[in-house]
């Protein structure tokens, strides 16, 4: 009998280190998908469940490990622990763990390797921390947040492998002009 066993999305193709950019899996738990119905309510639901505020439009907000994003118009994704109960008053919960593949880019040139994969200004100056956007990373669409010192890059789970291959590329021609 054949013996299956659970992958994670990206396998072996990550990490990955090219110059001083790095590109690694991460495991953000559970993903869920808050379809709102009830701004205010949801607002208040969230902060006393989970202590964090509901995000403004191409936004994020967190509070220690915890996170929220922006994810679309009256859309927020809640990543970590189950949603609370009492979110399910005011918007709907929709679990979407297992249909996205979460890397996370980071070091001099991340914003350079970007910029040739994405139509959309993503220089600190303009994407801040804290700023979300759902963007085309070449022929993929993906969700991209910026923390602190590195970017978030969210694709659909199929798409794991083609984020890699189109990152290495990307990677390599900054690091072959620094």
């Amino acid at each position: 009998m054949v013996e299956l066993k659970a992958q994670t999305p990206f396998g072996e193709l990550l990490p990955l280190h090219i110059g001083d950019m790095t590109v690694a899996a991460r495991d953000l738990g559970q993903l869920t998908v808050l379809g709102v119905f009830d701004r205010a309510g949801l607002s208040e639901a969230l902060a006393a469940a989970h202590g964090l505020a509901l995000p403004d439009p191409l936004r994020s907000t967190a509070k220690g490990d915890a996170r929220c994003l922006w994810f679309g118009r009256d859309e927020v994704l809640l990543p970590g622990a189950a949603p609370d109960e009492a979110l399910m008053e005011h918007a709907a919960l929709v679990d979407v763990s297992d249909g996205w593949a979460v890397a996370e880019l980071q070091g001099a040139g991340a914003e350079d390797v970007l910029a040739r994969l994405a139509p959309v200004d993503l220089r600190d100056a303009v994407f801040q921390p804290g700023d979300t956007l759902r963007s085309q990373l070449r022929d993929m669409p993906a969700v991209i947040t910026r923390t602190d010192n590195s970017f978030l890059l969210m694709v659909y789970r199929s798409m794991a492998a083609t984020l890699v291959q189109e990152l290495r590329r990307a990677m390599e021609a900054v690091a072959s002009r620094r």
